[in-house]
Formats: structure tokens, C-alpha cells, sequence
């Protein structure tokens, strides 16, 4: 990624270059009950549809009894950020409804 970090800071800093200045942008992903399940740091100047992969990657629910955690959605609802063809057909290999 190409990403526009202000000198001296460490580019894990999720600082980036956006219209008010040095921002920030939190991604994060729900369940239905509004409960976090993954969150997520980028630069203010990072693109939304960006960042999909890498916020999925990030879910991690224990199950009630024995077996591995889950990591799948059943559903996805996202705004028109991440809304593009490349993360639809992410969601349709994954199994992921949207």
C-alpha cells in the first residue's frame, strides 16, 4: 500500500493525510446484537474498500462449547465504502452473505 505517513512517526501509528489534516479512521465489524467482534486502525487517507480483507481476518469468536473458534460471518452489512467488486466476490468465496 501507498500510504502518506508524517515523517518521524512509525507507519503503525495509523496516522494519514486526509482533508482536516493527520486522522485517523477506526474499521470495525459487529455482530447483530451490536457486540465487537474485530477492530481495526488505518491511516485517515487509507480507502475503506481497502481494509475489508484485513478487518474479516480479524474475527474471532469462541464457541460456546468445544471447537474452534468462528471466524466466518453468516451476513455482512457494510456502507458504500466497501462496497466493491473485488470484496463482493471476497464475500461470495468465503460464504459470506451481503
Amino acid at each position: 500500500m501507498n500510504h502518506t505517513f508524517r515523517p518521524g512517526e512509525p507507519a503503525d501509528h495509523a496516522l494519514g493525510r486526509s482533508r482536516g489534516g493527520w486522522t485517523t479512521k477506526v474499521h470495525g465489524a459487529c455482530d447483530g446484537a451490536g457486540q465487537p467482534l474485530a477492530l481495526l486502525l488505518s491511516g485517515g487517507n487509507v480507502k475503506d474498500t481497502t481494509e475489508l480483507a484485513r478487518l474479516l481476518v480479524g474475527i474471532n469468536v469462541p464457541r460456546a462449547g468445544p471447537g474452534r473458534p468462528r471466524t466466518r460471518p453468516d451476513h455482512l452489512v457494510a456502507d458504500k465504502g466497501y462496497s466493491s467488486k473485488a470484496n463482493r466476490a471476497l464475500l461470495r468465496r468465503r460464504g459470506i452473505g451481503h
